[in-house]
């Protein structure tokens, strides 16, 4: 079994691996036009839809590893909570598993 550490990310290189997941899941020639910032929200400002949130979810799931457990923080939100949040709240919630 391979004991490989991982480094810890910093904020900017964790939005840095976001951004590219929201350009996967949305394509390219809708996020040309957006500005995606660490503010953004999912559903107002990147209008992603509940199975482009699974999507980008699963990405996170597969680069961060099973311990940031990004599905069930999600699940444990209620609906304004999760219409509002923002790609700063995933970067916060990123770094305090790592």
């Amino acid at each position: 079994m391979d004991t490989v550490t991982k480094r810890k990310l910093n904020s900017e290189e964790i939005f840095a691996a976001l951004k590219v997941f929201i350009t996967e899941v949305i394509g390219e020639e809708f996020v040309e036009d957006m500005d995606i910032t660490r503010e953004s929200s999912f559903t107002k400002d990147l209008e992603m839809d509940s199975i482009e949130i699974v999507s980008f979810s699963e990405k996170v799931k597969a680069h961060f590893g099973e311990n940031i457990d990004f599905t069930g923080w999600l699940s444990g939100m209620d609906l304004d909570q999760l219409i509002n949040l923002k790609l700063d709240d995933i970067i916060k919630h990123i770094e305090t598993c790592q």
